[in-house]
């Protein structure tokens, strides 16, 4: 079966790949969808379900997208739906690092949580999978692997950043992979 995710970010794509192998897994672009979709919500939830409906109901297409979330407590729950725009419309990885680790500066409380829902549609047909990485944010930058925040999280339970950890490790224990995971075993019962 071939799925489109709702997507052109190759990392989040090569996530997908890797742990939904028995499915077809493809980009807008490799769809042939060039448009910016449309991300008007005010929670992660609301805006993961918004770009999945647009494009069952505009393409018709079997779809899945994704809305993820970095929550700092210290911050009240920011960026959590503004993350990859955080440090501006630009969506630059460093700036937005840079930008927590700014707000943080001085501060003891670290604790945060990444917070993905994946919204699939297969045949008009809706579902939701949630998925939840904890840890706090390292006060400087850790690794060179994964991407977005990954160099300055530190998940629960590990003494290495998200960055530092293999891409087999990063799915087992990442928001993503864990919605991920819940998709496939939905997938696999049907």
């Amino acid at each position: 079966m071939q799925l489109v995710f709702a997507t052109n970010n190759a990392n989040k794509l090569r996530e997908a790949q890797q742990i939904l192998p028995n499915y077809k897994i493809i980009s807008l672009e490799d769809a042939g969808i060039h448009e910016e979709l449309p991300e008007t919500h005010e929670t992660i939830l609301e805006n993961s379900k918004e770009k999945a409906e647009y494009l069952y109901n505009k393409y018709h297409i079997n779809c899945f997208s994704d809305d993820t979330g970095l929550e700092v407590e210290a911050l009240g729950g920011a960026p959590g739906v503004y993350s990859a725009r955080f440090a501006g419309p630009q969506k630059n990885n460093d700036d937005n690092i840079a930008l927590i680790l700014q707000k943080l500066q001085g501060v003891e409380n670290r604790k945060a949580r990444f917070v993905t829902y994946i919204t699939l549609i297969i045949n008009g047909e809706q579902h939701i999978f949630e998925g939840e990485m904890r840890g706090s944010i390292l006060p400087c930058r850790s690794g060179n692997g994964g991407f977005g925040y990954d160099p300055v999280f530190l998940p629960e339970g590990y003494d290495k950043s998200v960055a530092e950890l293999s891409p087999e490790e990063k799915n087992k224990i990442s928001h993503r992979g864990r919605s991920l995971q819940k998709m496939a075993e939905y997938l696999s019962s049907k």
